[in-house]
């Protein structure tokens, strides 16, 4: 039984989450139109983006390159010092990533701009 308690509650948290979600963005809008907003303005922000498709790809390319990168530096810092290979490579590779996920949010930006 309880083994399937647990994806049971995790999928009726998501389903709580969506729902709630959708049910306050109805709301709200329907409050703008009752006000006598114009509808364009739920439609203004998809416009200016960049394809999704752009955004990931681009994000996927960096991540991969900063955990290579951070695998590479890792060598050679565990080759060339007297650090703890346990905890160089770990460290290493989450820093690069995150410096690479970091590059690819301020790209995404740029290409927003576009």
């Amino acid at each position: 039984m309880e083994e399937l308690l647990i994806p049971l509650s995790f999928f009726l948290a998501i389903f709580g989450m969506v729902y709630l979600y959708l049910s306050t963005r109805n709301k709200e809008r329907l409050a703008l139109i009752e006000k006598g907003a114009d509808a364009s303005i739920f439609m203004r922000g998809k416009s200016y983006t960049a394809p999704i498709w752009k955004v990931i790809i681009l994000n996927l390319a960096l991540l991969l390159m900063g955990i290579g990168i951070g695998t590479f530096i890792a060598s050679i810092l565990d080759n060339y010092t007297t650090l703890d290979e346990d905890a160089v490579y770990p460290a290493t590779i989450f820093f690069m990533a995150g410096v690479g996920l970091f590059i690819g949010f301020n790209m995404t930006k740029n290409l927003d701009k576009e």
